[in-house]
């Protein structure tokens, strides 16, 4: 995270709270050290930024410096908190720390009623270790997506075969229970899904790929329809 947005995230974290918030809830909430946090603040403070506290005590903005508080009624709130918990449990780290961080700022401008709706909402999505969001392969699939970076696969098919694959990736998809990366693959020179928890190695080559028509998203979502038809 740049550093000036974590600044920007530390000051609306603050906005609209009438009790301190400790340094060690900003270090964890912003995933960095509390030397971090309080070297942030103490700059904060020096540009004129109005926090009061210090730390081990807790920092509030001083009154009068609040903004107005975000339209939103109780259940699109909820939306919002249910679809971070969501993210946060299957859409990899880098979406993750984006939804957290989206929530901050959400949260830091709402009422104190509706602020606290948002922590009573009781439908949960844990982030388990054991789980392929887990361990990075979503994060690398999405930004190999988002580069156009041509992949090399192992891939391991339902019956235990490993074959070699070259990829041109295009798009992940969610399932409720698993994920398949869509993909122009270029042994078999046709659209494939590919699961990413049978995907046992992966490497970009390091070549970059253009969509071109015919075996774009676009023409993928043409020719898949249901991804789930051509597994690997």
């Amino acid at each position: 995270m740049r550093r000036a947005d974590r600044l920007f995230l530390i000051v609306h974290a603050l906005r609209g709270r009438r009790s301190a918030l400790t340094a060690q809830a900003l270090a964890e909430t912003l995933h960095v050290s509390l030397r971090t946090i309080y070297r942030d603040v103490a700059d904060l403070q020096q540009s004129g930024v109005p926090i009061e506290g210090e730390a081990g005590v807790g920092y509030v903005l001083r009154k009068g410096s609040d903004i107005p508080p975000l339209m939103f009624n109780a259940e699109e709130l909820e939306a919002l908190v249910v679809g971070t918990r969501f993210v946060r449990a299957f859409g990899g780290k880098r979406l993750g720390l984006g939804a957290s961080a989206a929530l901050l700022k959400i949260e830091a401008v709402l009422p104190p009623d509706l602020r606290e709706r948002s922590h009573r909402t009781r439908i949960f999505a844990p982030e388990l270790d054991n789980r392929v969001e887990a361990n990075g392969m979503i994060d690398r699939l999405h930004e190999a997506i988002g580069t156009c970076r041509v992949l090399h696969l192992r891939y391991c098919d339902p019956s235990g075969s490993e074959t070699l694959r070259e990829v041109e990736p295009l798009c992940l998809t969610f399932w409720g229970g698993s994920w398949t990366l869509g993909a122009w693959c270029r042994l078999r020179a046709d659209f494939r899904n590919f699961r990413p928890d049978r995907i046992v190695g992966v490497e970009a080559t390091g070549e970059l790929f253009v969509e071109i028509a015919g075996r774009d998203l676009d023409a993928y979502l043409q020719a898949v329809g249901n991804p789930l038809r051509h597994q690997g």
